[in-house]
């Protein structure tokens, strides 16, 4: 989907989540059941860090609430999507697909939201205890897509690895 509507800051910053997010479909596009849900830090005290499958899960989910939250900045009561696992890497490739769409449907609707906030007491609060403007909003979704790829890139190395030491 083309943004045609939208210009400066959105515009840069939803060419780069799309970017993004092609970058992490084209390293998880190959990737076999197997790797997908095979631990890779099951002693991890993150549950949404033990399996690529649950990274996936959690990077959609995110997706979505990263939006939310900008959604209900603005006055919208939107509420989260459930999070969904699934067992193979082609759901995972179109919600993550969906997730962007939503995302872009989102500001091209809104073309005129207000992306930086300077007054703190109008950022975005999360759940984890940061406040975002709509730009930061963004570079943090962009960026926590780059970091859960990088992750998944790491696993898929490691799990290469051991297949190449079991031969």
């Amino acid at each position: 989907m083309e943004i045609n509507n939208l210009t400066g800051a959105i515009a840069a910053l939803m060419d780069e989540y799309k970017k993004t997010v092609n970058e992490l479909i084209a390293i998880i596009e190959p990737i076999s059941q197997y790797q997908l849900t095979k631990a890779i830090e099951p002693e991890s005290s993150n549950p949404d860090c033990i399996s690529i499958q649950t990274i996936l899960t959690h990077v959609i989910a995110s997706m979505f609430s990263y939006a939310v939250y900008i959604e209900n900045s603005i006055g919208l009561e939107t509420v989260r999507p459930e999070r969904l696992k699934f067992d193979g890497v082609m759901p995972y490739i179109s919600k993550l697909q969906e997730a962007l769409k939503y995302n872009e449907e989102f500001f091209s609707r809104n073309p005129s939201i207000t992306v930086e906030e300077l007054d703190q007491s109008r950022k975005i609060s999360t759940k984890w205890g940061q406040q975002y403007d709509v730009e930061q909003m963004l570079e943090h979704a962009i960026v926590h897509i780059l970091r859960h790829r990088r992750q998944i890139k790491n696993a898929l190395i490691k799990f290469n690895s051991s297949a190449n030491e079991e031969k």
